[in-house]
């Protein structure tokens, strides 16, 4: 009798945590967010990862109406941070600002990461990146063509900066090489901690050139400080529109290199807050002020659904994938 009794005790108890349970995930939800929000930026500061995320921050704390933080935890070119927000308990207070190198590059080319590309939760595609490559003002290389023409006549003479060898700015100069039928070393990759170091690297003249997105250069390009010589997209930049394209440079295969930001969160995220998140990146595409950002380093605003996201990051994982062991770049 006591038996049944406590078998009922526990049967009735259950229920009650599991109604509970179902009562307050929504709730928990709807009250969302109750405390300020970190955006952890997988790169050192300044980069471009770290002014998307600070854009968004900007706009989206109004929408929220909570403190939005950016905490930069770079390193392992950005696998410390993302694996850092994979750990975080799921609740939307610690998203990650996704970006290609940490989430599709990386992925595609280390078979013992500690992450999956899909091992998150997909919240929203915020903007694409150009990528651009660059000489110092006061270069001899005109065009792309008269850096190529070098690189081809010369092989190993000519350096260049990237954050890595798994990382964009160093997919670029090896899949323009490899174009140009020639060996990864004709051009010397010299690598520095992140993008914006990148650009530092041919402002001081320490390399010959640099392809990297061009949220980290526009600002030195338009400033007289840095010469453009291609960009990676389809169409013309507006905010650099004499610098031709990887196509009308006769390079086609360069327009496979692009950069972009996402936002994503931990595994298991509840449904509620993505959607929560979902409104404010809706939001954030109409706003001025997030636009303009965008134009100031050079992001092309882009806002995908969550599956539509997931959908983009798949594409880019398995480009990337083709690339590394077309390029042998491990």
């Amino acid at each position: 009798m006591k038996s049944t009794l406590s078998f009922a005790i526990r049967q009735i108890l259950t229920a009650a945590a599991s109604v509970s349970c179902i009562i307050s995930a929504p709730a928990f939800a709807q009250n969302y967010p109750i405390k300020p929000i970190t955006i952890v930026v997988p790169y050192v500061a300044g980069g471009d990862a770290d002014q998307s995320a600070r854009n968004l921050a900007a706009v989206a704390q109004n929408s929220l109406k909570q403190s939005i933080v950016v905490m930069n935890k770079g390193g392992a070119s950005g696998a410390i941070g993302s694996q850092f927000v994979k750990d975080a308990a799921p609740d939307g207070y610690t998203l990650l600002l996704a970006r290609v190198g940490s989430q599709a590059v990386l992925p595609a080319m280390k078979s013992d990461l500690s992450y999956k590309w899909n091992d998150f939760t997909f919240i929203g595609l915020l903007e694409l990146n150009p990528v651009v490559c660059v000489v110092h003002p006061d270069s001899p290389y005109k065009t792309f063509e008269e850096l190529t023409k070098t690189i081809v006549s010369q092989p190993g003479k000519l350096n260049y900066s990237s954050s890595g060898p798994g990382t964009i700015l160093n997919f670029a100069p090896q899949l323009m090489l490899q174009t140009l039928k020639l060996k990864p070393d004709a051009a010397v990759n010299i690598s520095y901690k992140g993008g914006s170091e990148a650009v530092l690297a041919v402002l001081s003249r320490e390399v010959d050139f640099s392809c990297g997105n061009l949220t980290s250069a526009l600002t030195q390009i338009n400033a007289g400080k840095l010469r453009a010589l291609v960009v990676t997209t389809p169409e013309r930049v507006k905010e650099i529109p004499n610098v031709p394209t990887a196509k009308e440079a006769g390079m086609t295969s360069l327009e496979t290199i692009v950069g972009w930001s996402a936002l994503y969160g931990p595994p298991k995220m509840p449904p509620e807050i993505v959607t929560k998140w979902t409104e404010v990146l809706a939001l954030a595409e109409k706003d001025a002020g997030w636009q303009a950002g965008n134009v100031r380093y050079g992001g092309i605003p882009r806002i995908l659904s969550p599956a539509d996201t997931e959908r983009f990051a798949a594409s880019q994982y398995a480009s990337y994938s083709r690339l590394s062991n077309q390029l042998g770049i491990k």
